[in-house]
């Protein structure tokens, strides 16, 4: 879960008893004494988090790819979906591996003209209820706020919510800050449902 993957993350990432982390994973590592008294944290800036990450532009109808994108991408606002309704945005990012989450994208919602995050999150089955708690009691549970399946084929939970419903959202966000947003939101999500099992 969240805790051995940070473990592996740090190990992997410490050199010189300094290891780089964005506040999210720093305050984890803190709160789970995951990096001895004698190393160092240095915080590093947020607008450095998805430079890296795999960015694709596709049809919704035919899932056709319409592009891949840089990370320049991510410096349009999110109403560009709204604007081009018939595209999704399909993202990978090593940061949203680290938390479990897998193969996410972003759509408008063609009924509730919301905008959806959809993902594979690794957890078990048996963290189903909390998992449900929590996203009822965060996105206030709104028709459309929210579905959640598990597909016992690959292990994952197929999640799918309203980004409009998360504390913090404005329609006039980058699609940068957008993706900071749903990490931070999915973290303490993993994070709560880590915790209370």
């Amino acid at each position: 879960m969240l805790r051995k993957r940070m473990e592996a993350y740090i190990s992997k990432s410490i050199t010189n008893n300094k290891v780089e982390l964005f506040n999210e994973e720093k305050e984890y590592s803190e709160k789970h004494k995951l990096i001895t008294e004698d190393s160092t944290i240095v915080v590093k800036e947020n607008t450095s988090r998805f430079v890296d990450a795999y960015i694709e532009r596709s049809n919704k109808e035919s899932e056709e790819l319409i592009a891949i994108e840089n990370a320049s991408f991510l410096a349009q606002p999110i109403d560009y979906f709204k604007k081009n309704k018939d595209e999704f945005l399909y993202f990978e990012s090593e940061w949203f591996e680290l938390i479990g989450v897998e193969a996410l994208s972003i759509e408008v919602d063609d009924v509730f003209g919301t905008y959806n995050a959809m993902f594979g999150l690794k957890l078990q089955k048996k963290m189903g209820d909390v998992l449900k708690t929590y996203l009822k009691k965060e996105l206030q549970e709104d028709i459309g706020s929210f579905s959640l399946m598990f597909n016992p084929g690959d292990g994952l939970w197929d999640v799918n919510f309203a980004l409009n419903n998360v504390k913090g959202f404005r329609e006039d966000l980058s699609l940068e800050d957008a993706f900071h947003l749903i990490y931070h939101f999915l973290f303490i999500l993993v994070q709560t449902v880590e915790e209370e099992i």
